[in-house]
């Protein structure tokens, strides 16, 4: 366990590979699962503010399910996600002409559309943060269907924390960034 700040971070983000690897997952996360990407309630208001920036780059099916659940819904723990569409995949996802599902917040930012990139909690997974009240819980979330993106990253040599290094400076900015990684240096090269 490492400690930066006020967040506790699993050794499993140093001790585990991971790359994702779209091709052979298709995007799987965007469907599996009993809600949709969870939400900060920064990013509620960034939805509201967005949305019609982001509109035109998803679904029929996705701009359906919003305007009938809304832009995000409260789960029964308060806490937000993203709309579904029949309680499946996010209402926020597309495919792309290889079947791979992307996400639809992601291509309008790519397009210069938004500068809303996308939740925060896609773009750091597999890491899933639990809030508490005095520090947030940074754990890597294992799940069968990524796999691919295990294997990948031990080929590549590329660990969780590392392939994770621009979501996690956009959420704890630079300099924690740069004191994790001297941790998990430190804490390698000592065993």
């Amino acid at each position: 366990m490492i400690i930066i700040q006020q967040t506790v971070i699993s050794d499993d983000l140093a001790d585990n590979f991971f790359v994702c690897n779209l091709e052979a997952c298709k995007g799987a996360c965007c469907v599996e699962g009993d809600l949709g990407a969870p939400l900060e309630e920064a990013e509620l208001k960034i939805l509201e503010t967005e949305y019609e920036n982001i509109k035109p780059f998803l679904t029929d099916a996705g701009r359906q399910a919003i305007a009938e659940q809304g832009l995000y819904i409260k789960d029964w723990e308060d806490d937000y996600s993203t709309t579904t569409i029949g309680d499946r995949e996010c209402a926020y996802a597309l495919y792309d002409g290889k079947g791979i599902l992307k996400c639809g917040i992601e291509e309008a930012y790519l397009a210069g559309a938004t500068t809303f990139k996308k939740p925060i909690s896609c773009h750091l997974y597999p890491i899933r943060i639990t809030k508490y009240e005095e520090f947030e819980a940074l754990n890597y979330d294992r799940w069968s269907i990524c796999s691919p993106a295990c294997s990948y990253g031990a080929n590549l040599g590329v660990r969780v924390y590392q392939f994770l290094k621009d979501p996690l400076i956009r959420k704890y900015g630079e300099a924690w960034y740069n004191e994790l990684d001297r941790e998990v240096e430190s804490q390698l090269g000592a065993k």
